[in-house]
């Protein structure tokens, strides 16, 4: 493969590991087919900084039991979060690293085109399907968005994935009982597809910008032979694991830096704000959703984690809206989403789309299950 940005390739030739997007990789076009660090060769402050903050605060957790109540509370939630979420993002990193060694073509072929119902809903199904928590699906969604993916798929992708996992479900039917459980998952596939929907036709009215990275495929492409060549790509032995450590390790730095800010910001809000306020104010009302809305747009909350608030804000509260928009809203509003969309697409309109298209609708049907609810 000449370059990396082809859009056309034989559909029998073997995937080949070497690209602009392999660690260490130098090629020019880099930015423009793989979403390279906008950082360059300098240090990342937002990612070193955040990365320092949260292990102190897990070092705290660990070996300061004795510390100020606030410090203990950000230590507590800094060590919380890396136990529920570890394993989600050394997934996501794999992925990251596997996809990357997945052509185009294949990703095309797999999610189906573009701007299609039938890609947007290919695009939900692999969202369930996925066992992942929230922050490891947000870097899977990232590398299909650089491997081809259109920007509705990739909205409904996310949209569709983070509390929707097996694990997740069964723990969510566990807490709140079945008919709540199916209520939710078909009311965040109908969001996952309605934003989706109208990201594509935004994007082909000309108001956001489209994927650089879509390829057309060709008539007589088949997929058999693209899978074999990426079985072959990823064949046993250290050389290459080590390899595709770097490069998942490398493709997912620029989420990793927004997810850990979520962390650290999470300890301090729930170090300095009191638990007493979020009960006091999230019930079942029209302010109530707002303030749910607000909450978890600010407060960076694992799906695993996510389940169990909700659940308490169903079967405590007695708003179901309001859970539903809780665990909604973490897709839908939150800072890791919106920057990390906004990183991988380098678009302010694209990456703002997706809380300004699926907002709405999460609030609209919130409210709907509280009037049909009591």
């Amino acid at each position: 493969m000449s370059d990396c940005c082809s859009s056309r390739k034989p559909a029998d030739e073997p995937v080949k590991v070497a690209s602009c997007c392999e660690a260490g990789g130098k090629v020019e076009t880099q930015d423009s087919c793989c979403g390279g660090d906008e950082h360059g060769g300098r240090l990342d402050l937002l990612l070193w900084g955040s990365l320092v903050l949260f292990l102190a605060g897990v070092v705290v957790h660990l070996a300061i039991p004795g510390a100020p109540g606030w410090l203990h509370v950000f230590g507590h939630t800094c060590h919380e979060m890396f136990m529920k979420s570890w394993w989600g993002l050394l997934f996501g990193i794999v992925a990251v690293a596997v996809i990357g060694r997945v052509p185009r073509e294949l990703v095309a072929a797999v999610l189906g085109r573009g701007g299609s119902v039938s890609g947007l809903f290919r695009a939900v199904g692999a969202g369930l399907a996925l066992d992942l928590c929230n922050h490891g699906i947000l870097m899977v969604g990232m590398s299909l968005y650089k491997r081809g993916a259109s920007l509705g798929q990739t909205m409904a992708f996310l949209i569709a994935s983070p509390w929707n996992s097996l694990s997740l479900t069964l723990i969510l039917a566990a807490l709140i009982g079945w008919k709540w459980m199916l209520v939710f998952i078909a009311l965040s596939a109908v969001v996952a597809l309605v934003t989706g929907w109208i990201a594509d036709r935004l994007v082909a009215a000309g108001a956001l910008p489209g994927n650089p990275n879509t390829v057309d495929l060709p008539a007589d492409y088949r997929m058999k032979p693209a899978l074999f060549g990426v079985a072959r790509s990823l064949k046993p032995g250290g050389g290459n694991w080590k390899q595709l450590l770097r490069e998942g390790v490398s493709g997912s730095k620029m989420v990793l830096r927004w997810i850990l800010f979520g962390f650290v910001l999470t300890g301090v809000i729930r170090a300095f704000v009191p638990e007493a306020i979020f009960q006091q104010y999230f019930g079942p009302s029209l302010v109530g959703l707002f303030l749910t809305l607000a909450a978890t747009t600010v407060l960076e909350v694992c799906s695993e984690g996510s389940s169990p608030i909700a659940a308490d804000l169903l079967t405590r509260a007695n708003a179901p809206g309001n859970a539903f928009v809780f665990l909604m809203a973490g897709a839908a509003t939150d800072y890791t989403e919106v920057m990390s969309l906004k990183e991988t697409t380098r678009s302010w309109k694209a990456a703002l789309a997706l809380p300004l298209i699926s907002t709405p609708q999460v609030v609209l049907l919130g409210w709907l299950i509280h009037q049909f609810s009591t």
